[in-house]
This record gives C-alpha cells, sequence and structure tokens, in this order.
C-alpha cells in the first residue's frame, strides 16, 4: 500500500471515529436534556461522567445519568449539584436553600431511606419513581412530610440523612 493511501485511509479511519463520537455525544446530550422541559434544558451545561459535553448559559446542569449505568436523566441547579458532589464524596450537607433537580424520565430506583444502600434494588424500601421532581429544603422544612412513598403525593426522600429531599411525582411509576 502506498503511503498516500496508507494516509488516506487513517484519515478516514479518523473522520468516521469522530463522527461516531459526535453522534455519541449528541445522543448523550439529548439524553440529559430529555430529564427537564427544554425552557431549563436548552440552555443548560450537559455533563457526561465528568466532563462538559455542551456548554450552557442559565446555571442548569443535565446529566445523561445519574448513576453509572442507570440512563436516568438529571437537570439540577447550582444546589442539587452541590447536594450531589457532598453526598458522591460522602460529605456533609446542609441545605440553607430550596434546591431544583428535575426528573421527567423517571429513575431506575433507589432505597428510600438510604443513598448508600449496597443493593438498591434489594432494599426493603425500595422505589422506583416516575417522572417527577426534587426539592432540596432546609430540614425544618421537612417537618410533617411523610417518608412513605405510597402514601400519595409528595415525601421525603433519604429523611435522616444530610441529603434529605422532597420528591413530587408529575406522573405514573412504571
Amino acid at each position: 500500500m502506498s503511503i498516500s493511501s496508507k494516509l488516506f485511509l487513517t484519515c478516514a479511519l479518523s473522520l468516521s471515529t469522530s463522527l461516531v463520537m459526535a453522534d455519541n455525544h449528541q445522543a448523550l446530550i439529548d439524553q440529559a436534556r430529555s430529564a427537564a422541559p427544554s425552557m431549563v434544558s436548552a440552555q443548560a451545561t450537559v455533563m457526561y461522567q465528568g466532563k462538559v459535553l455542551a456548554e450552557g448559559t442559565n446555571g442548569w446542569v443535565c446529566m445523561p445519568e445519574t448513576l453509572p449505568g442507570d440512563n436516568s436523566p438529571i437537570c439540577n441547579d447550582s444546589t442539587w449539584m452541590t447536594m450531589l458532589q457532598a453526598m458522591g464524596s460522602k460529605a456533609p450537607y446542609e441545605a440553607t436553600k430550596i434546591g431544583i433537580s428535575y426528573m421527567l424520565k423517571g429513575d431506575g430506583g433507589v432505597s428510600n431511606s438510604d443513598p448508600y444502600h449496597a443493593d438498591h434494588m434489594n432494599a426493603d424500601d425500595y422505589i422506583k419513581e416516575g417522572p417527577h421532581l426534587m426539592l432540596i429544603v432546609p430540614r425544618a422544612m421537612l417537618e410533617g412530610i411523610t417518608d412513605d412513598p405510597h402514601a400519595g403525593g409528595p415525601y421525603a426522600m433519604w429523611k435522616d440523612t444530610p441529603y434529605a429531599h422532597i420528591m413530587i411525582p408529575v406522573g405514573e411509576r412504571d
């Protein structure tokens, strides 16, 4: 094979790989932005595994998955991103203001009481929620809110942890 043929083949393979990666990035961006209404997600930053795939302008961050491999897209304001970072490193966290997160495609399911449960799907309090919003609120605002996801309406998730938040179902569970 001539040098020019090898160069052409190398360039073609490189272009092909770049196009596949671009398609994959666009699919991840589309998945991430499906978590919230377009008025929020269209101008949101999109991140995947700690890397920015699309720079945003409105302060929101959307991700194509909440936990690795769960395919549950999520869009968060800065308060939620701070809480998720604390939770990821098992650091203390105290909500001082309201934070909002969208998961309009639902979630993959977790323990309702323990964010670190070793086997969420086999937790006694496993819950897989359909489309929902989540609110982080100062702890005092959780008073009087049930932690029973089957009571009907909003409920507290991870209530006895620093990462407590209110789940607001907006659609049916699968």
